[in-house]
């Protein structure tokens, strides 16, 4: 069986999976002692996927739990899954970075809607691709599919799962490339996330992603113009040249990502047969 070493870094990182450990055990039936009270077999069945059981019964999350500074892995402590960690499981120093952080956080459905909106497996399709749903500053239209996955939770028809997203592929043909074949894979999981009768996630590599890149890339320049907050880095003994080689890195990346969305099946093809050439 597949066995996942779930890795989280950084205080957002921390408190993101400290909430993905709680829901994670409530799905499997796992109390905050490491104890399973649940009362399905499906429980049971993955669940090495993501724990160990050591002695007495107990499973334990197979995670390491990584940060800069302590003050995170002590609220994870003291949280309410907190006991259910192997303690040298945490690696932690003693002074963060204080200046570097992201978090994002975006619900398909309001909760407060919940009570008369009854959520579909069409409606959970539609706001899947709908780009104000996106984690990422980006507008898929702006670009064009490359791969896509779906992963729908909740007990609904695997048909008409199927049928929905090919509907979109089929309705939204020029969102996606035509050169990469059975490029949307699909899944379903009977079990719901806590809370709620059935949700999707989506993860998708669009093109239009350059449109991200190229926002920090401008940013990045101005800055290094100026030379701003390099400081920090060359005392730690970094180079100046590794911040141009990787403003040059960002930009063949945008490069890279605008060849995939003009590209078209026979340029495809015409690609495929050079490298055969230069192989051979």
């Amino acid at each position: 069986m597949r066995e996942i070493v779930h890795l989280q870094a950084g205080q957002c990182g921390n408190q993101i999976g400290a909430k993905f450990w709680e829901v994670i055990s409530d799905e499997h039936g796992i109390d905050p002692t490491g104890t399973y009270h649940g009362d399905s077999d499906l429980q049971l069945e993955r669940i090495n996927v993501y724990y160990n059981e050591a002695s007495g019964g107990k499973y334990v999350p197979r995670a390491v739990l990584v940060d800069l500074e302590p003050g995170t892995m002590d609220s994870v402590r003291s949280g309410p899954f907190g006991q259910i960690f192997r303690p040298d499981n945490f690696v932690f120093g003693q002074s963060g970075a204080g200046n570097n952080w992201a978090k994002g956080f975006a619900p398909l459905t309001s909760r407060g809607s919940q009570q008369y909106r009854s959520l579909t497996v069409p409606e959970l399709t539609q706001q899947m691709f709908d780009s104000k749903n996106m984690m990422a500053a980006c507008d898929p239209r702006h670009g064009r599919y490359l791969t896509v996955a779906a992963i729908f939770r909740g007990r609904m028809s695997m048909k008409e799962v199927d049928e929905q997203m090919l509907n979109v592929q089929n309705k939204n043909s020029s969102y996606f490339v035509e050169w990469i074949p059975n490029n949307v894979k699909t899944a379903v999981c009977d079990i719901p996330p806590r809370g709620l009768k059935m949700a999707a996630t989506f993860i998708g590599n669009s093109t239009a992603i350059q449109e991200l890149f190229k926002r920090i890339s401008e940013q990045f320049t101005a800055m290094f113009r100026r030379k701003a907050f390099l400081h920090w880095y060359t005392g730690e003994g970094m180079d100046e040249m590794e911040f141009t080689e990787a403003e040059s890195n960002m930009n063949d990346l945008v490069s890279e990502y605008q060849q995939y969305q003009d590209a078209t099946a026979e340029e495809e093809g015409e690609f495929e047969e050079e490298g055969e050439e230069d192989l051979a």
